[in-house]
């Protein structure tokens, strides 16, 4: 399971070296905390997937790791397992993401942690 963390300046995903690769990911993404406009806590997290996945693995309620694109943008998923919690963190403009989507083990407090990095309500 992936797990994020706040370093210095940047919100990072550690990733696994088998989750890096269905994700088709050298490394672990990382993003601006200044970049962060809003942090929830969707109670499923397949819901709040968009576009269509390219390139990356899925296989609907089981895993869906990878860039999803869609008109105007595109997003990073990494979910895996059924409708379970996961965390939804959109980013302005100068990411290189519209949205992270990811399962984590603590959703609640690992948004609270974004939060309070970011300066977001």
């Amino acid at each position: 399971m992936p797990t994020v963390a706040i370093d210095g300046l940047e919100l990072v995903v550690h990733l696994s070296p088998l989750e890096k690769l269905a994700a088709f990911r050298a490394g672990d993404p990382r993003f601006a905390l200044s970049s962060v406009s809003e942090v929830v806590v969707e109670p499923n997290a397949w819901a709040a997937l968009r576009g269509v996945r390219a390139p990356g693995t899925g296989l609907p309620y089981v895993i869906a790791y990878g860039t999803r694109r869609f008109p105007g943008g595109k997003d990073l998923a990494l979910i895996h397992g059924g409708r379970r919690p996961g965390l939804r963190v959109d980013f302005d403009g100068d990411a290189p993401y519209s949205r992270l989507v990811v399962t984590v083990a603590d959703p609640q407090a690992t948004a609270q942690a974004i939060r309070s990095a970011a300066g977001v309500a």
